[in-house]
């Protein structure tokens, strides 16, 4: 059973020792391709740290499951409505070319992160451009009671140029990895600067809608509110990932920092998850709040179950979600009505849908196919766009847009990227949002998207 970091110089070494009996398994003269060197490590990290280079996080308590990855070996964008299609040209490109050694046979393959934006409308408010695949240098990935570290380079290379940086990668790496994950620090208070639209503003926006679905023009459409605040103190990226991991354990917890900008996000809901033949899809929508008390939180998660408003507005997600996997799938298969998604501060109508894919389908054809779903944009989905352009007339950045991993194969996962923020400094952009349909009320739209903003303000108090 292997155990947490202890002594950081010892499993420097092992690495170091590890690397020298391996480099010569990497056909450095290799005239074009990419290879990446699979070792396992010993012992189990718990925790990964934030570095000043590029580097990216996706870490779910419940499952177990962490990966990382520091630096670039090459990476990609994609812009316009083609950006996904570009991107899984390139991808294809790349598996053809991309090489794994993988000697202590972990049997753990290497994964570059794939995610893009809301919109393909140009967008830099976070650092990230509309659509990226990003092959990191060095990853580290840990599934239950295993862990690797993957170190990646393109081909031809010099061997002497490499093993110098990836023993860099390792001289700041592993003090981070044998650390525990910090604690929380004494809370401080948040300073509002920005509340757009505020909550007049939100109700007219909200009645807004309600008249185009009476109209007929749409059946949903979801609205997005914006929070800017400040905090005392520059936030702790590493802090706000752990608060955030132990308020939300059900959640996949991402940070992805580029340029001096950081996204972060604890969202519950995952695009999907492809693998071979076969495909998991969740869908998400309808929401109520908790209860301190198990009576109470009981029949609050009963009146949602029962809620005709709530059942509709699921109804439509679902109803969505498989008509697009139809035509490329054999069967798609989904549970007679949602289950209860329940998290600490929310719980949520959830219905799990399985597809049985037809040949050629991979994650990325997927995420560009699925998205975006009506459980952040709305039904239909080009009339619901079309309404948002002019109702927002601010851009989303990568709120409501996803984020995941791929693997040689374009076998991976997307999470919607939801209670989502965009730190810099000591500056914190929230979004938040909630699904209008006929029987929505203004007042309670307001208050379930400050329920959801609560969930990233409580942790970036303790950051």
């Amino acid at each position: 059973m292997l155990v947490p970091f202890d002594t950081p110089t010892l499993v420097k070494a092992q690495l170091d020792a590890r690397l020298e009996e391996t480099v010569a398994l990497v056909p450095w003269s290799r005239r074009t391709g990419i290879v990446s060197l699979t070792l396992e490590l010993s012992q189990l990290p718990g925790f990964v740290p934030v570095l000043a280079d590029p580097h990216f996080s996706f870490s779910h308590a419940e499952r177990e499951d962490l990966r990382a990855g520091y630096g670039s070996t090459v990476e990609w964008q994609g812009f316009g409505p083609d950006r996904l299609a570009d991107l899984r040209a390139r991808a294809l490109a790349l598996k053809r070319e991309w090489l794994q050694l993988d000697p202590d046979d972990t049997g753990m393959e290497p994964f570059a992160l794939a995610g893009f934006a809301a919109a393909s409308v140009s967008t830099d408010a976070d650092g990230l451009p509309e659509a990226l695949l990003w092959l990191p240098e060095v990853a580290v990935r840990r599934r239950r009671g295993q862990a690797v570290l993957v170190f990646s380079t393109c081909l031809p290379a010099d061997q002497d140029a490499c093993l110098r940086r990836w023993r860099s990668w390792l001289d700041r790496l592993v003090p981070g990895l044998c650390r525990s994950a910090p604690g929380p620090l004494n809370p401080g208070p948040l300073r509002s600067l920005e509340d757009r639209p505020d909550r007049a503003g939100w109700i007219e926006a909200v009645e807004a809608a309600l008249a185009a679905i009476a109209e007929g023009t749409l059946e949903k459409v979801v609205l997005a509110r914006r929070q800017r605040v400040q905090g005392r103190r520059t936030f702790d990226l590493e802090r706000l990932g752990a608060a955030l991991t132990y308020l939300f354990p059900s959640c996949q917890v991402i940070r992805l920092q580029r340029e001096g900008q950081c996204l972060v996000a604890a969202t519950p809901e995952r695009l999907l998850a492809q693998r071979g033949t076969w495909a998991e899809v969740d869908a998400i929508a309808g929401t109520a709040g908790r209860a301190a008390g198990s009576a109470r939180d009981l029949a609050l998660g009963e009146a949602l179950r029962s809620s005709p408003k709530e059942l509709r507005e699921h109804a439509l997600v679902t109803d969505a979600l498989r008509a697009a996997l139809t035509p490329v799938s054999h069967r798609v298969e989904a549970q007679d009505g949602p289950s209860l998604l329940r998290l600490n501060n929310a719980q949520h109508l959830w219905t799990h849908i399985r597809a049985e894919l037809q040949p050629g389908m991979d994650a990325l054809a997927l995420a560009d196919l699925l998205h975006p779903t009506p459980a952040t944009n709305g039904a239909p989905c080009a009339a619901a766009q079309a309404w948002l352009a002019q109702a927002e007339p601010w851009g989303r950045g990568w709120y409501t847009g996803a984020a995941g991993w791929l693997e040689r194969d374009l076998s991976g996962e997307f999470w919607v990227l939801l209670r989502c923020a965009e730190i810099q400094g000591d500056h914190a952009l929230l979004h938040a949002g909630a699904g209008i349909v006929a029987g929505s009320d203004p007042a309670g739209e307001w208050g379930e998207t400050e329920a959801k903003l609560a969930a990233m303000l409580t942790a970036l108090q303790f950051a």
